[in-house]
């Protein structure tokens, strides 16, 4: 499946969009005022320790309290020792070395671990492991063997005898001066490293993951990617110098885009931000998902809308789910969805029907890079299935509450706000000795109140013996009124 990568450049913010097949699949955001922490190396130094929770608050120089678990301390201590309690493995204000796996999202703090890992092109070092692993993208036994066979031979030889390694699915292929040159790069990196741990005081970075562009040198090309295109002539030079230094081999794929027109707007990547921020997307056939994402979990609900079918029922429902497969699992990487999240796909009673679309869905997210953990479809037609989340979601990075309904998504009726200002008057009239009232509210709730409310005002003004008056605030929201005794 060939793909481009389109890279779009600006003193703000950097941005990337990976394209299949002339369709966007993911978008990566990077501002340069906020950039993502995963990766980071950071000297912090223990706040709290959480006996009743197994964790412990780490002030990593952030404005939050990062986040670290007992299981993600000390990884390599022995089996017998794997469930020690979080007071025997550190103390309050002590120093600790921690590398950032998730960013802050919403109101957590990062989540932090003590297995270091620093990624090269081909290779990730992990300094405090004796562990040589192979991605499990690369097929074949044979070349997985190989791969390992030279990484265990270069531990042998060369001076990267201490720490493990991970090789990358960049690695398949690759000779190996080219990874042993890689492991001796990385453990020239944790020598600097440690120089400055042993330098920097608490609460200091120690080291800093590349920014978003370079990531994509790094990390993003694959056999299948043709192209990746970016529309920056300043950017382009540097990543050609990055890539000329580290990966020679892959400089024919970057391309700098001069194009008067916008890069995002070639294959339409603005549009499709656009739709990902809203909560319903129509599938081809006329059914359509709704997407519904809180703090706790993500809901898709599938529907079958105006897609009638053409055999019967069961055959249609069928058809909608297969199409809602694909739509959903291109959405979880648009959109970059995470945690737990529940599929209501429409009711199937045929057994081998719930079997092929949860045989889809499996296949269907195999392209997906995040680790993805499936259940089977219930009677109901749900899928429970979880996603790994290390960074927040295009919604969370680009959207924020609604000031008028606080994140709910509804607004009270005007019909609602108008027995609330009755109640409101009662309330003050109990209160306060006053001669009249005056209601200050939105346009549509003064309407209401001078139209279909108009009996049961002139009922209440009765009731208290005082007349009232409203009137229009232009600046207020359907929920928002005020009541000034007068």
């Amino acid at each position: 499946m060939a793909s481009e990568i389109l890279v779009n450049v600006t003193p703000m913010e950097t941005r990337v969009a990976i394209v299949e097949n002339g369709a966007v699949q993911e978008v990566y955001i990077e501002r340069s005022q906020t950039r993502g922490l995963v990766g980071n190396i950071y000297k912090g130094k223990v706040l709290r320790v959480l006996p009743g929770m197994q964790a412990a608050f780490v002030n990593i120089g952030l404005e939050r309290a990062a986040f670290i678990h007992a299981s993600d301390i000390d990884l390599n201590r022995p089996e017998n020792e794997s469930h020690k309690p979080i007071q025997t493995l550190v103390r309050e204000g002590q120093s600790l070395i921690v590398q950032v796996t998730k960013d802050p999202i919403g109101t957590k703090g990062a989540r932090l671990t003590t297995a270091l890992s620093i990624p090269s092109r081909y290779l990730v070092y992990m300094p405090s492991s004796s562990h040589i692993g192979v991605s499990q993208r690369i097929d074949g036994n044979e070349e997985r063997e190989r791969l390992r066979a030279v990484v265990e031979s270069a531990k042998e030889h060369e001076e990267v005898k201490d720490g493990g390694f991970i090789l990358r699915t960049a690695a398949e292929g690759i000779g190996e001066q080219e990874i042993r040159s890689d492991m001796n790069y990385l453990k020239r990196v944790f020598n600097v490293l440690q120089d400055r741990i042993q330098k920097n005081k608490p609460a200091t970075i120690i080291y800093e993951d590349l920014p978003l562009y370079l990531r994509v040198a790094r990390d993003m090309v694959r056999a299948d990617v043709e192209k990746i295109r970016i529309d920056s002539k300043e950017t382009f030079t540097k990543v050609i110098d990055f890539v000329t230094k580290y990966t020679p081999e892959v400089v024919e794929c970057f391309e700098n885009y001069p194009g008067e027109r916008p890069i995002f707007d070639l294959y339409s990547v603005e549009d499709e931000i656009q739709r990902a921020l809203s909560r319903k997307v129509d599938l081809k056939s006329g059914g359509y998902l709704i997407i519904d994402q809180t703090e706790a979990m993500t809901t898709i609900d599938v529907n079958t809308g105006a897609f009638v079918g053409h055999r019967n029922l069961e055959e249609t429902i069928f058809k909608t789910n297969l199409e809602a497969v694909t739509a959903i699992c291109r959405q979880l990487r648009l959109r970059n969805l995470g945690g737990i999240i529940i599929l209501d796909f429409i009711d199937m009673e045929d057994e081998d029907h719930r079997r092929q679309v949860h045989r889809m869905l499996e296949k269907s997210l195999e392209k997906d890079h995040a680790k993805s953990k499936v259940t089977g479809v219930s009677e109901l037609g749900l899928v429970e299935m979880t996603r790994k989340r290390t960074r927040e979601s295009l919604e969370q990075v680009l959207t924020e509450n609604c000031s008028v309904c606080q994140g709910r998504g509804m607004l009270k009726t005007s019909q609602t706000v108008c027995y609330e200002i009755f109640r409101e008057i009662l309330r003050e009239e109990r209160a306060y000795n006053n001669d009249q009232y005056l209601v200050l509210a939105s346009q549509q709730v003064v309407d209401r109140l001078l139209d279909e409310e108009s009996s049961n005002v002139a009922d209440l003004e009765e009731f208290i013996g005082k007349p009232i008056r409203f009137q229009v605030e232009q600046m207020y929201s359907q929920e928002q009124f005020d009541v000034i005794l007068q």
